[in-house]
């Protein structure tokens, strides 16, 4: 399957960039977007107007972000995975109680 590289200008900050990928020029638009937002907020609220250090400041936040996410789907994961551990072995421990005597898992007799 071929990829499709795309031409897209994008302003961050004031400053037009000229990208190319294969990603929808849309998303890449998106992330654009996001990657200015956030560089607006760190100069509202710093002092600083160097640009590279906003936008270093811009990139921590978006990694602190990033990570603090990974690390609650993490959390969430575990607990899914446990509950579903918990909910198989309570379906187990039911289909043992109604199994009939000489039947296997799937129910059908053992020979004898």
């Amino acid at each position: 399957m071929e990829t499709k590289n795309h031409m897209v200008q994008v302003e961050i900050f004031g400053q037009s960039y000229n990208l190319k990928g294969d990603a929808d020029p849309k998303y890449i638009n998106e992330l654009s977007d996001y990657v200015d937002q956030k560089m607006r907020e760190v100069s509202s609220a710093t002092p600083t107007v160097e640009s590279l250090k906003i936008a270093i400041l811009a990139a921590l936040n978006i990694a602190d972000e990033t990570r603090r996410q990974t690390d609650e789907r993490d959390i969430r994961e575990k607990e899914v995975n446990k509950k579903l551990e918990s909910l198989l072995e309570g379906l187990s421990r039911c289909l043992d109680a109604n199994r009939e005597p000489g039947q296997d898992q799937d129910g059908a007799r053992l020979s004898p």
